[in-house]
């Protein structure tokens, strides 16, 4: 089985993308023009280049960026990613999508975004420390528990925030937990964070399940990024009765029509950094992955990776986007027409953020729920906002991404006309 498909003429600019879907809910709302350019651009951008002395006694340069799209519903909330192809407008996209997620899911942040350009697989845990710290120093000035607070992304994780906690605690002498999100359990993290991205998905696909008469029970699912995201996510659909028949992840891929193990699929990636070659399955390509005859498609990983090149391949009922922008406008069209139910990303992965919320929320209480009551309550809300969003969707006989944007802009929209313009 292989998947043709035509490479892109153009390199995919996620920012314009994400200002389209704004122009686009701005137009079915008749949104105030003043609100809508104001909208458009982040209220604040911070580029940074710093040094940092390398393990063999070299310094070495780095460049990173902390873009906070809004403040309109409260403080800014998003994370930090390290990877060599961190850009400015990849930073400003993702600052934007977070807004327009917390507004969806109706939880009182705005949207920011950080990233480092760095290969983290190409430097030790003490560089990776002291980039963080260095890091953490040059944007001091712009995040806290008040203003902006941020969380793992792409390459970053909970030992990540710890350093930020500790450095940003130093520099204010004393310890403030309520900085980042994401964080140890020793240092103030909630219960079920590690696995709320994914679990907010699920909670949002067993919605939309219902509303299309798909039962999730023997369910074909592939997943192409078979990260925390992606691999948590084939954990609980598979603890949900549904098959998973193939994953993948930036390495290759691996099929098998008659299901995956999934723990001994967990283990594989554990032990050889990869999912391919896994045993029982064949090795597959990303666009063969899209192509396969699945009832739910999980894209996973990052931004532009269903294009109007290979959109047509996607056979899926429901689209779940567990990753940040993976679908471009233009292939969101194509998947319309062909009757696949888009579960959009300012939807599909608020779980991360929610959880995040009830974590900052326990930090500034210093009291701590039972992960049963994390669950409960991220439930709860993914439940409603996936209501909200399909209600409009009817409403408007339009996609649910459609419909959550039209959902996100007017909650942002109706702040900002409150609060009006200073001065």
């Amino acid at each position: 089985m292989v998947a043709k498909v035509e490479k892109p003429q153009q390199t995919i600019n996620p920012f314009e993308n994400a200002q389209k879907m704004l122009d686009s809910a701005a137009r079915l709302i008749s949104l105030d023009p003043a609100i809508h350019q104001f909208l458009r651009w982040p209220q604040r951008e911070l580029h940074v280049s710093f040094p940092v002395r390398m393990d063999n006694g070299k310094w070495r340069m780095f460049k990173g960026y902390r873009v906070q799209h809004s403040f309109a519903r409260g403080p800014a909330k998003g994370g930090i990613r390290y990877h060599p192809d961190v850009n400015i407008d990849e930073v400003r996209a993702l600052a934007f999508w977070m807004t327009m997620k917390c507004a969806t899911v109706g939880i009182p942040y705005g949207g920011a975004k950080g990233g480092v350009i760095i290969d983290p697989k190409k430097h030790s845990q003490k560089e990776l420390e002291r980039v963080t710290r260095r890091f953490t120093y040059e944007i001091s000035l712009v995040i806290g528990p008040e203003k902006d607070i941020p969380a793992p992304d792409v390459y970053t994780n909970s030992q990540t925030m710890a350093w930020i906690v500790d450095t940003y605690s130093a520099l204010k002498g004393h310890l403030v937990t309520g900085v980042t999100t994401g964080k140890p359990l020793a240092l103030g993290g909630s219960l079920g964070r590690d696995k709320a991205t994914a679990r907010g998905g699920t909670f949002v696909t067993r919605e939309a399940a219902k509303a299309t008469g798909l039962k999730i029970k023997g369910a074909r699912v592939a997943i192409q990024g078979f990260g925390n995201a992606g691999a948590v996510a084939a954990e609980l659909f598979s603890e949900m009765g549904a098959k998973i028949v193939a994953v993948d992840d930036s390495q290759g891929g691996a099929w098998n029509d008659a299901g995956l193990d999934v723990p001994a699929l967990v283990a594989h990636k554990a032990k050889k950094g990869t999912v391919k070659g896994f045993r029982g399955s064949k090795n597959i390509t990303r666009d063969d992955l899209f192509a396969l005859k699945v009832d739910i498609l999980v894209p996973a990983a990052l931004e532009n990776q269903i294009t109007k090149e290979n959109a047509h391949l996607v056979k899926a009922k429901i689209l779940l986007e567990l990753a940040n922008g993976p679908t471009t406008p233009e292939a969101d069209e194509i998947l319309h027409k062909n009757g696949v139910t888009i579960l959009p990303d300012i939807l599909a992965n608020a779980g991360g953020v929610t959880v995040s919320y009830f974590e900052w929320v326990q930090n500034l209480a210093n009291f701590f729920w039972s992960e049963a009551e994390v669950n409960a309550r991220l439930d709860q809300i993914m439940t409603r906002a996936f209501n909200d969003v399909h209600k409009e969707a009817t409403g408007r006989k339009v996609n649910h991404r459609q419909a959550a944007y039209v959902v996100a802009v007017a909650r942002v929209a109706d702040a900002v006309k409150l609060r009006g313009f200073f001065p």
